[in-house]
């Protein structure tokens, strides 16, 4: 059993071809069977293994549950640091063992400075309340890493002081300075419904949820009220989740686009085992930065592709729509 790694983890991020895209990503599925003893018992309840596994479309897609209740990282990989997911009490939430920090911190800066170029030439705030108040949080430390990296005193967290994060946008806009204002659906809503604003050099960008806080609006909806609240063309939006080390970024058109190490796929919600073209059913993602956990996770979420790469978030799974997870017996 060689559970060796088959390349240095900077290669993903000279990724610049669909073919190199697949090369990869074979390589890492070979790697992970391997390795990651819960992923390799779930490839061979399928009797996918890399004897049978020869091209991108016959990659088994681990269902994002298991994160809820099993370990998922390599073997030979130890522990810098877990990162948990929200959920009400009692809840069971998902673990994600991150055997390499600064893994994380390249897949992130690099994916940000795709979509928004260099982050030392931006101001950052982050108005994320839900994720501040509780630890482990994925996302906080996304944005606390970019927070530091920018060059502007104000780039920071604005918890619960709306007042001076008005006062600071306004002082922004003022000078001309290039701005974003990264937030909670929740939150940017209730900030909107208290101050009227007209942006024109800031950046809106949502990170998805209302965490019980308020109602959920579907996507489009939200971004009306946010864009009649903040005067703006447009609405950003980031899409990633504990289990992943790689984020998907919308620029203002409601569709996401991935990084080049990163893949969405749609999977019918009737046979799990289908992928499909041009369809509505469940996400896949594909994440080679989570080269030590699993690069390969059927999410709970509902979207579609699109032949440009692009893809829309439609919704979620209802529990009762969840297929092909008896598996989870493992």
């Amino acid at each position: 059993m060689n559970t060796e790694l088959p390349f240095s983890p900077a290669a993903i991020f000279e990724i610049d071809s669909s073919e190199a895209f697949e090369s990869k990503a074979l390589q890492v599925f070979y790697y992970q069977y391997e390795a990651v003893s819960v992923y390799r018992q779930f490839c061979d309840l399928l009797k996918k293994t890399p004897a049978s596994v020869n091209a991108l479309d016959e990659i088994p897609f681990l269902p994002i549950e298991f994160f809820k209740s099993h370990t998922i990282l390599s073997e030979n990989a130890t522990v810098d640091i877990t990162f948990s997911s929200s959920g009400t009490t009692g809840q069971q939430t998902s673990k994600h063992h991150v055997a390499d920090l600064q893994l994380y911190e390249k897949s992130f800066t690099k994916g940000f400075e795709h979509f928004f170029g260099p982050v030392d030439d931006l101001t950052i705030l982050a108005l994320l309340p839900s994720y501040l108040e509780r630890e482990g949080s994925s996302l906080i430390y996304m944005v606390d890493a970019l927070l530091q990296q920018s060059k502007s005193a104000e780039s920071n967290f604005y918890l619960n002081d709306t007042d001076t994060l008005i006062d600071t946008l306004l002082s922004l806009e003022t000078t001309g300075r290039k701005t974003l204002l990264l937030g909670v659906s929740f939150a940017l809503l209730d900030l909107v419904e208290k101050h009227s604003l007209s942006l024109q050099h800031t950046k809106v960008m949502e990170t998805g949820g209302m965490k019980g806080r308020r109602k959920e609006l579907i996507r489009e909806a939200l971004h009306q009220e946010l864009k009649k609240g903040f005067t703006v063309d447009k609405v950003y939006g980031e899409y990633g989740m504990t289990e992943l080390l790689s984020q998907a970024y919308s620029m203002g058109d409601g569709r996401f686009s991935c990084p080049p190490w990163m893949k969405i796929l749609i999977r019918n919600t009737e046979d799990p085992f289908q992928l499909l073209t041009n369809k509505t059913g469940g996400i896949n993602v594909i994440d080679l930065a989570n080269i030590h956990s699993c690069s390969f996770i059927a999410t709970q979420d509902l979207g579609k592709a699109y032949q440009n790469g692009t893809f829309e978030v439609l919704g979620r799974f209802d529990n009762s729509d969840v297929r092909g997870c008896n598996l989870l017996v493992l």
